[in-house]
């Protein structure tokens, strides 16, 4: 090889990589401050990390457990978002095409009369063609890296997908495991409305005993009547609503019926990992997926940029052909039959009413935009695991100091049913003393379910549920 063939292989090569106008990309600074704002560090500072820690780790429940693999596996907004990674993955590998030559292989075949009237000799005229070979159909020579930065942005795009395949897959995971509690809250309430109705129940037939033989008044028969109603519209409302729970699980798990699940354990009894450690803010940027899909939609739309300014510059393209052509299909590959052409073309804008400058100012305030969303999808989540961190520690309390109100309060009816028995006090004090110890007893309930799905807020809010055990790869 000569130095100036050499030198043209080279000058090829850098014409066909180009460079690229696109701005150089930096990430942008996180909105959010260096640490969690009004957060002790023992408040932040737990056994586990969230995105290391699996879903079946953090859930041992066992029934919950079964939910989420069949959630998994049938959840149709998770099936649709894998669905786009496929989408994106094709549209990606469309544009990557445009970074090498398309070379089609054409035949073709074509027979014309011609009037005496047009014909040189005079006489009508009948010719005919023959073509086969092989053509570059319109090649650009991406001097400026138009078709480099489109190609940039689409696996950009491409990329952001998957990130947010993930970040549906962490949000499914932990919606079932807040559906399922949900669901085992409205019937642990059923079943204490179901029970204190009973009782309730049996002390109003009581009552009417008393009633009948003038032992009581019709307002303590009215009274006890009272609470057997109350008892029975907070029955049917569970009813109602542990149905719908039902329903809600039953939408994100995807199937109707699940068969040989594991028993359901009581609230009380549910050993999710609360002690997740939080770390610091900056840990959100690599932990949470949809912070970064936002970061590759940033990088797309930068991306654009470099392919808006190539359009203010010249385009140069390349179409070629080569194969054999004749007048008579016999003839076709006959020696010296060979044929070719070369026609490269080059496009210079001169004049286009502003398009490309609008097109490049679109460009930039997409960007502009990008950014704009990247930072907030930060300080949703910095929002999300500071709320949850703020009430992890106080719900903790709170279940302590609602079991206390529950035994004071269950005190307080054997006392005032002992003193009513006596003939000190009256029925009104045992009403209200059932009906604060069911309003306790239901409190504890709905305690005990927020410090559970504050967990679960917590372990999603920090990027846990993408694994079903251990630590990911990588």
């Amino acid at each position: 090889m000569t130095k100036f063939q050499g030198t043209l292989l080279l000058l090829a090569a850098g014409m066909l990589s180009g460079c690229s106008l696109a701005p150089l990309y930096v990430r942008p600074d996180a909105p959010v401050a260096d640490a969690y704002v009004g957060i002790t560090a023992d408040t932040a500072a737990g056994t586990m990390v969230a995105a290391e820690t699996g879903w079946r780790e953090f859930f041992p429940d066992q029934r919950l457990q079964a939910l989420i693999t069949a959630a998994l596996a049938n959840n149709r907004d998770l099936r649709t978002a894998a669905l786009r990674i496929d989408e994106a993955r094709a549209l990606y590998n469309v544009q990557s095409a445009d970074l090498l030559p398309n070379l089609n292989g054409t035949a073709s075949g074509a027979r014309a009369r011609t009037p005496g009237a047009l014909s040189v000799t005079g006489k009508p005229a009948i010719g005919s063609s023959y073509q086969v070979g092989f053509s570059l159909a319109s090649f650009e020579l991406d001097f400026f890296g138009r078709v480099r930065s489109l190609n940039d942005a689409a696996l950009a795009q491409y990329l952001a997908t998957a990130e947010a395949k993930q970040s549906v897959q962490i949000s499914l995971v932990a919606e079932v495991a807040k559906a399922y509690l949900a669901e085992r809250g409205f019937a642990e309430q059923l079943i204490l409305a179901q029970q204190t109705l009973a009782g309730r129940q049996r002390a109003y037939e009581l009552s009417q005993q008393r009633f009948d033989v003038g032992a009581s008044s019709a307002l303590d028969l009215r009274l006890s009547e009272t609470l057997v109603q109350t008892a029975r519209v907070a029955q049917l409302t569970l009813q109602r609503q542990r149905a719908q729970s039902a329903n809600a699980l039953t939408l994100l798990v995807g199937r109707t019926a699940l068969v040989d699940l594991p028993a359901a354990p009581l609230l009380s009894a549910e050993n999710i990992i609360t002690t997740i450690a939080a770390g610091v803010p900056s840990d959100l940027l690599m932990r949470r997926p949809d912070i970064r899909a936002a970061e590759q939609r940033l990088k797309s739309a930068n991306a654009n940029i470099g392919a808006a300014r190539a359009a203010f510059f010249p385009r140069i393209s390349l179409t070629a052909a080569a194969g054999t052509s004749s007048n008579a299909l016999s003839g076709l590959f006959d020696a010296g039959s060979g044929s070719w052409s070369f026609a490269p073309q080059l496009v210079l804008p001169i004049f286009d009413a502003g398009r490309n400058r609008s097109n490049l100012t679109v460009a930039q305030v997409r960007t502009d935009i990008a950014v704009a969303d990247y930072e907030k999808t930060i300080q949703t989540a910095f929002r999300e695991v500071a709320d949850a961190l703020v009430a992890r520690s106080s719900l903790e309390e709170q279940v302590v100091a609602q079991q206390a109100v529950v035994a004071a309060q269950t005190v307080r009816l054997q006392l005032a049913t002992q003193r009513f028995d006596n003939g000190i006090a009256s029925a009104l004090d045992v009403v209200d003393a059932q009906r604060d110890l069911f309003t306790a007893e239901q409190s504890l309930v709905q305690t005990r379910l927020l410090r559970l799905t504050n967990a679960v807020d917590l372990y999603r809010s920090l990027g846990g549920g993408l694994t079903e055990t251990g630590k990911p790869a990588g």
